[in-house]
């Protein structure tokens, strides 16, 4: 797409946005025209009063008429400029919530890989900076634009019915102001969208860095962060002056071309005046059109720095919604009732982008409640299988099924209703731990949190921290150990009783006996549910019913604890391995 074809879908974009609330908008429009149409009226008034008075014919009377006039005029402005605000300024601030709204929910549909590709910050900057943006064109963009057009064509009206020369002065500066526009309007937008993508830079600084805040200061990074910050946020600054350049230039100059028709009248008009070509009355009356004509003349550059910065952030926001779920429910999906066999018939997957297979040919059968163990070397496939059963990201059609039916085929909310995941790396949420347990149950009573909690060995360590359960845990959970945040992330996935559960590595933060602990208490838990075990560590899987070893993508051994062992291969090499560490660490002290 072209540029210009870009912007004029930016700014479609936009104005289809004021459209979807023109009910409103247009209340506000009708008060808008009332008050100008009083503002266009006053000069009226008061030439009248000016002539009466220069012919030596006012009375205390008439001159009360007038004034009464005026102030009727006043009141009536007064209160449809209260209209206005209500409808155009809260009609903006209802496009607001629901940009705001629309952008958060979209991005929750949105796939794995969109995550991958755009920066955290860069997404916080659109929710931010850019609605803003979109909400004062929306706002005093639209208001200036209506606003400015009433003035401008019944001022002119009303100056031609005074005196048509004077007002050919008046137009004289119309074409330089056409041009004006043009010019300064292509190089704001363009500045503008710059402008947003260096606020996007400064956000994900500031937020990688905050993230990152205890590695920061255990390798004392604290003077590189800063010295980091201060270019980014001096990058900011330059494009914010480079676009003040263009505003700073583009104002001035409509403000001189008003002070050039304003002179030219007061030259012309006043010669015409003293000549008796027109009365004190009219030139009053036209001067006071001029003021009024002079405001839409400034505030056509205000409207297009508002309407440019709101097209493009408009463009920016647009990006992020017209980004299609790479995954997704297809057509004619089915909710079936999870039993929990899973198959992989001969599948075989390789990450977008990637060259190598993550998976090559896996073929294996889980059955319904039974427990499953996976081993294996870092970078050998094992989560790559669950993320595949989760889809996180899509296998092959016809490689993978749940009870029987292709998990494409199945509605994305009844397969992942029915999977908890536990991930070696656990978030959780800046609440209190009862909330992070019971994330996603909001109906849980306090006994079912109470009784996962000692399910995972957490519940007497939760009693230590002086509020409980009501703990704050921190931003990701800051204030608490590893293996307390795994627990805990475990105890989230128990309470919401799946049919299948999958521990990644769950437990790797937590030390062995306390690992075992919690192993024996899963035993209940997994009974009659089928549960994937992932581990490098070879007690987390021995008690499985089945236990598979990877390696480069493959299943290359599978059976029993003992079976394996039997084999005398790759798990049996672990396990030996395994065995020998335990003992130095407890006979040798190391």
């Amino acid at each position: 797409m072209n540029k210009s074809n870009k912007k004029r879908e930016e700014f479609k974009a936009l104005f289809s946005l004021i459209w979807r609330y023109k009910h409103r908008l247009i209340i506000g429009l009708l008060a808008i025209f009332v008050v100008d149409g009083t503002q266009l009226i006053l000069p009226l008034i008061i030439r009248r009063a000016v002539d009466i008075l220069a012919l030596g014919k006012a009375t205390g009377l008439i001159l009360a008429k007038y004034a009464f006039y005026m102030v009727a005029l006043a009141l009536v402005a007064a209160a449809l400029r209260f209209v206005w605000r209500y409808f155009i300024i809260g009609t903006s601030r209802k496009i607001e919530e629901y940009l705001r709204n629309k952008l958060f929910s979209h991005v929750q549909t949105l796939s794995a890989t969109f995550f991958g590709r755009i920066r955290t910050g860069d997404l916080m900057a659109r929710a931010t900076n850019d609605i803003e943006a979109v909400r004062r064109a929306t706002a005093m963009g639209v208001f200036i634009s209506v606003d400015s057009l009433i003035l401008l064509i019944f001022s002119l009206g009303a100056m031609i019915s005074i005196s048509t020369s004077l007002t050919l002065y008046v137009a004289v500066p119309f074409p330089i102001l056409a041009l004006l526009l043009t010019i300064f309007g292509r190089r704001i937008h363009q500045r503008f969208e710059k402008v947003q993508a260096a606020f996007s830079d400064l956000t994900e600084s500031v937020r990688e860095s905050l993230s990152g805040i205890r590695e920061i200061k255990a390798f004392v990074q604290e003077r590189g962060e800063i010295d980091n910050f201060k270019r980014v946020n001096d990058g900011f600054f330059r494009k914010n002056m480079a676009l003040v350049k263009i505003w700073g230039i583009f104002d001035p100059l409509l403000m001189l071309l008003g002070g050039l028709t304003t002179a030219l009248v007061i030259l012309f008009g006043g010669r015409k005046a003293i000549l008796g070509e027109v009365s004190i009355g009219d030139l009053v009356a036209f001067t006071m059109y001029l003021g009024m004509l002079t405001w839409p003349m400034m505030a056509i550059g205000w409207m297009v720095n508002l309407f440019q910065r709101g097209a493009a952030s408009m463009g920016r926001i647009n990006k992020i919604l017209l980004t299609e779920p790479e995954i997704k429910d297809e057509k004619d999906t089915l909710e079936i009732k999870v039993r929990g066999k899973i198959e992989y018939r001969n599948l075989s997957f390789t990450y977008p982008g990637e060259r190598d297979a993550a998976l090559k040919n896996i073929n294996l059968v889980i059955q319904p409640g039974m427990r499953l163990g996976i081993v294996g070397r870092i970078g050998s496939g094992k989560s790559t299988l669950i993320h595949l059963l989760c889809r996180v990201f899509d296998p092959p059609a016809g490689t993978l099924f749940l009870d029987g039916v292709d998990i494409r085929q199945i509605r994305l909310s009844t397969l992942r209703k029915s999977i908890g995941v536990v991930p070696q790396e656990s978030f959780l949420f800046s609440t209190s731990i009862r909330e992070n347990i019971a994330f996603g149950n909001p109906g849980v009573s306090e006994e079912e949190i109470i009784e996962a909690a000692k399910i995972c060995e957490i519940y007497s360590e939760i009693m230590e921290f002086p509020a409980g359960l009501d703990t704050l845990v921190g931003e990701r959970g800051v204030s608490l150990s590893g293996g307390q945040k795994q627990r805990i992330a475990l105890a989230r996935a128990i309470i919401r009783n799946p049919e299948i559960l999958i521990l990644d590595d769950a437990l790797s933060s937590v030390d062995a006996q306390t690992e075992e602990r919690i192993l024996k208490n899963l035993r209940k838990v997994m009974k009659n549910r089928t549960s994937i075990v992932i581990s490098h560590r070879i007690v987390a899987v021995e008690n499985c019913d089945l236990i598979i070893v990877m390696d480069e993508g493959r299943i290359v051994e599978q059976g029993s604890h003992e079976e394996l062992l039997n084999l005398n291969g790759i798990y049996a090499t672990f396990y030996q391995e395994q065995k020998l560490l335990e003992y130095e660490k407890e006979h040798l002290k190391i």
